[in-house]
């Protein structure tokens, strides 16, 4: 069914032109804007930080390398998944979650991840405030004395974000063409600068693990694999909101498929490698790359870098921070909320979410923060995935996603065992984070959530009864 040929109910209290589904004529990304998309998305600070802090734990170049290609290859798969329906119907994630969750049962998942999303945007808009900072240091040295300068540059860099975020979501397509290049020149450039510094491969990668025992790789190895697994758990639940651009189903899953493992695997490799690096120059791993560069002094250098960090920064705190954020909002109350006013209501949520304590170390990053907030995620991608393919066979009723009173109104707009599943999954991840003897349920956050989730949701709606109306797989 083509999607120019779907009668959507415009007058509903459920759409507005931005929830609407992509007309023909918007499907305008191809493979080369999905590979760019995601070497946009995996080479900023975040991608290089999340690398540096597996070396910085105790892991050596290989073991670390190793953690994040397998959870980026894990992850893939949820997030092609999901990326199908938006491809298919052109829908965005907020209106794909009335499916599994009913028409006013999808707000709670799309502002679970909204608030996920808008911290992830306080924390890229912290690291482009400090890069900014580190820059007025090269060139106004006297500016390092002054603790409100830096408060000065992240509220200013927080405030660009503002400004791309008004001019709309067609403007990250474009940005995305000349940023990937950009970056990956960037990227080497540091490797190359690193590696004279350190002299040589041999020296730089020739850091030995720090873990005395293999039980004690173990330990901090699997926390890892759910934090690899976690950092693009948001994206893998709100892929459709750009999969719905797609000229075709092979565009997006051709591009995907190369983009995200090679981006983050290359991107990874530079961060390891350089924090390698500054372990035989330094004497100490240095896990953020604005402390390294200001490390060096070499203030043309040190400029440049920085400049790269801001346009990588600015390009993944839109595409990857914004977009999704400002869909779910906007879902609240389609009539009244627009996506321009949910990206501006998204920035004041990074805010309020205190960025700089979330990356006060690479322990609060990477075990509280990404582990954390993946228990509340992966439970989410498994009732999306169950629904879509197991119960529905990839069938929608996309009328019936814009109104109430269709297939998706259950009981009163919510599926009462989509809430239920997702309880369960929550719960019984997060449990091991406050029960000791049950700490590995929260080790594997992403997998307990998913796992349990799934099941549950699928023996609730298969018990109800897929024959029954109210739960059958509608015809597309």
């Amino acid at each position: 069914m083509a999607i120019a040929e779907t009668q959507v109910p415009e007058r509903s209290s459920l759409y507005n032109s931005d929830l609407a589904p992509t007309s023909p004529a918007k499907r305008t990304w191809g493979t080369y804007n999905y590979i760019s998309l995601w070497f946009a998305m995996s080479m900023e600070v975040s991608t290089y930080m999340l690398a540096s802090g597996l070396i910085a734990g105790g892991m050596n170049w290989k073991q670390a390398i190793f953690t994040i290609l397998l959870g980026n290859l894990i992850v893939l798969i949820p997030l092609l998944l999901n990326a199908h329906a938006g491809a298919k119907y052109g829908i965005p994630f907020p209106v794909f979650v009335r499916a599994p969750f009913g028409v006013r049962g999808a707000n709670v998942p799309a502002i679970l991840r909204a608030i996920v999303a808008c911290g992830w945007f306080g924390i890229q808009s912290w690291i482009g405030g400090q890069a900014i900072h580190a820059m007025l240091i090269v060139v106004w040295p006297q500016t390092a004395a002054a603790p409100w300068s830096v408060w000065a540059c992240f509220l200013g860099f927080w405030a660009l974000n503002m400004v791309v975020i008004w001019r709309g979501v067609e403007s990250i397509r474009h940005f995305q063409g000349f940023s990937a290049p950009f970056m990956l020149v960037m990227s080497l450039a540091l490797l190359v600068f690193a590696l004279v510094k350190a002299g040589g491969f041999g020296p730089m990668l020739s850091e030995p693990s720090r873990f005395h025992s293999s039980r004690e790789f173990w330990r901090f190895f699997f926390p890892s694999l759910t934090a690899m697994v976690g950092y693009w758990a948001t994206l893998a639940l709100n892929i459709p909101d750009f999969t719905r651009y797609s000229k075709s189903q092979n565009s997006q899953i051709v591009g995907q498929a190369f983009g995200l493992p090679v981006a983050m695997t290359l991107y990874s490799f530079v961060g390891v490698a350089v924090t390698s690096a500054s372990a035989v120059i330094f004497g100490q791993p240095i896990w953020s790359p604005i402390e390294l560069m200001a490390r060096f002094h070499q203030p043309l250098i040190a400029l440049l870098a920085m400049i790269g960090l801001l346009v990588a920064t600015l390009n993944v705190n839109v595409a990857a921070n914004v977009v999704s954020p400002s869909n779910d909002i906007s879902n609240l109350y389609p009539r009244l909320i627009s996506f321009r006013a949910g990206g501006l209501i998204t920035g004041f949520l990074g805010l309020v979410m205190m960025p700089w304590k979330l990356m006060a170390s690479f322990h609060n990053y990477i075990f509280e923060w990404l582990v954390g907030y993946s228990a509340l995620l992966g439970p989410v991608a498994a009732v999306m995935i169950s629904d879509y393919f197991l119960i529905r066979g990839t069938k929608l009723d996309l009328e019936s996603l814009y109104r109430r009173g269709g297939v998706y109104e259950y009981r009163n707009g919510i599926n009462p065992r989509a809430m239920i599943a997702l309880a369960a999954g929550v719960f019984c991840a997060l449990t091991g984070r406050f029960i000791p003897a049950v700490h590995w349920l929260f080790d594997y956050a992403w997998f307990t959530g998913f796992l349990v989730s799934g099941t549950v949701y699928v023996a609730l709606m298969r018990r109800t009864g897929t024959e029954s109306k109210a739960f059958a797989p509608e015809k597309a």
